[in-house]
């Protein structure tokens, strides 16, 4: 395929299209025939992938970012994505002379600690004590006129 656009660093190279591309959905037929390129849309959403960046921000030389949006939430919802990585990973194993599946598998737990003031907040809480009142000039209850509230009731 043949670029109209610079080319991003996240865009596929001829290879990874040629194992990706058997695994992305076709466009359905007797509709409106495609605007873009498959190819064109998975690079955009690499591109956001990589960016981290609200799909409205996508570069204006990609496939708008409506299009790209409703792919990727429609492949999503279809789960293309685990599928995709599944055969992937299955041809990556193969690759390297390994099973097609694991037979083992390794989990960790990672703990997370909290600070001594929050801990002491979540004892203070459990033990059903009542939290400290607010600093003086911050006033809980709605409505209520402190000493910086310079509005007369009437």
């Amino acid at each position: 395929m043949t670029l109209r656009r610079r080319r991003y660093p996240t865009d596929l190279t001829d290879a990874e299209w040629q194992l990706l591309a058997p695994l992305i959905p076709a466009p359905k037929p007797g509709g409106r025939p495609p605007i873009h390129d498959r190819r064109e849309l998975v690079n955009a959403m690499a591109y956001w992938l990589r960016a981290g960046c609200a799909w409205r921000l996508l570069p204006h030389d990609l496939p708008p970012w409506q299009t790209v949006y409703h792919y990727f939430r429609c492949w999503r919802e279809q789960e293309l994505w685990e599928q995709v990585h599944g055969v992937l990973r299955v041809q990556e194993r193969i690759r390297q002379g390994r099973r097609p599946t694991p037979s083992a598998a390794i989990l960790d737990s990672q703990s997370v600690k909290t600070t001594e003031r929050g801990a002491a907040r979540l004892r203070r809480r459990q033990e059903g004590q009542r939290p400290q009142a607010p600093r003086p000039g911050r006033h809980p209850r709605p409505g209520h006129q402190g000493p910086h509230d310079h509005r007369r009731r009437r």
